[in-house]
């Protein structure tokens, strides 16, 4: 039997804000976390802005000593495991720590320490690469010294699964927790991709935006004028935990997590398909893991990274899997204000998810002036719509053909 998994915990770094709280509250009010470039020069570079992590403090988290070792997603990593352990007033006792795990995805992992160590390699002094680049570079790191942090000597996994990889986490963590392998999980996803090789190659790619000046208005999903993704970087973690263990403990619950689905395209390995039948069925399945129907749900915080294909499609989803529902839901896309983290992404959109339901807002979409041909849902444009809802699904979508969607719902306790 499917045991019931909530969250109690949140925490978050992202172009918005270095907390929960401050992410939240400029999503709620449309402010955009995009700006130029500031972690290299951008200025050959076809596309010269993105959503960077502002004034961040890792010796908050961190020994100043130790910062050398970490590439930046760890960093992140550690530091909203820290703010969601907090939140969830968690304690993992030696006696508990087999029943707690760490799943936190990646899409890419330490790529500025790569590059870094490349410069090294190919400068021909080789014995300048530093002892702990391994260790900074690898995906399953930031899952690594997470556990380590904490002591939980449960379950642990790195989902890699391109932008997908936060979503893929956390589902997996879930599903650890409902089917008895785990009562606790720390999960989410993390990235600090705004580098040289991933701004040239998705540039190269044509998949970036290059409204350089105007980078606040850049991201503009389901827009007319939308002319590719922005890039972004951050960390959504939350805490999983199995309902029963929640309640003896008297922890705070914001929602519970009641289905998760996954999927592959297997069309292409960056585009989706026309349509995106592997979008509506990974959301078909995360509706009936939650014994629910297409009907019952409320909002969706939608992929809308703001490339024409994307947008087009995720919509037909949408609208071919709810059909005549379609025109009474909220659809709303967060990367108008952070962009794309990637990996992040997942954990990030999931906390959005989860604030909505948990506040009665419900995010907008900014910079949406006119929706593209076939862009016909209600995506909150502009302005936050006060409302309550029971339901809340996030969606992403990864390179891959990778589909993975989480269904968020009210508690109710068990009568």
């Amino acid at each position: 039997m499917k045991r019931r998994v909530v969250v109690t915990g949140l925490g978050a770094l992202t172009p918005l804000g270095n907390s929960v709280h401050q992410s939240w509250e400029s999503a709620v009010t449309g402010k955009s976390g995009i700006g130029p470039i500031t972690k290299f020069d951008s200025h050959s570079y076809k596309s010269q802005i993105a959503g960077e992590i502002k004034n961040f403090d890792p010796t908050q988290f961190v020994n100043k000593q130790e910062i050398r070792r970490y590439d930046d997603f760890i960093l992140y990593a550690l530091a909203a495991s820290e703010m969601a352990v907090a939140d969830a007033k968690l304690t993992i006792s030696p006696e508990f720590s087999e029943r707690a795990g760490v799943i936190i995805g990646s899409a890419i992992g330490g790529l500025s320490t790569l590059e870094e160590e490349f410069g090294n390699l190919f400068s021909d002094n080789p014995r300048k690469i530093s002892p702990f680049s391994v260790p900074a570079i690898l995906a399953n790191l930031a899952s690594g010294h997470v556990s380590i942090r904490f002591g939980a000597k449960g379950p642990i996994n790195c989902a890699v699964t391109a932008c997908a990889a936060g979503t893929s986490a956390i589902g997996d963590a879930y599903k650890a927790i409902a089917y008895g392998d785990a009562d606790v999980m720390i999960t989410g996803g993390t990235e600090a991709a705004i580098t040289q090789l991933a701004v040239g190659g998705f540039g190269a790619m044509r998949a970036l935006s290059v409204r350089n000046d105007d980078p606040q208005r850049a991201s503009r999903p389901f827009d007319k004028d939308r002319d590719g993704f922005v890039i972004g970087e951050g960390c959504g973690i939350i805490i999983l935990e199995e309902l029963s263990l929640a309640l003896d403990r008297g922890a705070r619950i914001y929602a519970e997590l009641a289905g998760y689905g996954c999927t592959s395209d297997a069309f292409h390995m960056a585009a989706p398909p026309p349509g995106h039948e592997g979008a509506a069925r990974s959301m078909k399945i995360a509706i009936k893991d939650a014994g629910l129907n297409p009907e019952d749900i409320d909002y969706i915080n939608a992929h809308g990274t703001s490339t024409p294909l994307n947008d087009l499609y995720e919509t037909q989803a949408i609208n071919f899997l709810f059909g005549e529902h379609a025109k009474k839901l909220m659809v709303s896309s967060t990367k108008s204000m952070t962009g794309h983290m990637l990996g992040a992404t997942g954990g990030v959109e999931a906390i959005f998810a989860i604030k909505a339901l948990q506040e009665g807002i419900i995010p907008p979409t900014i910079n949406l002036d006119n929706p593209g041909e076939g862009c016909n849902l209600d995506y909150v444009p502009k302005v936050a719509k006060s409302k309550e809802i029971n339901t809340a699904m996030s969606n992403t979508f990864g390179f891959g053909g990778v589909n993975a969607v989480l269904l968020f719902k009210k508690f109710n306790e068990p009568s």
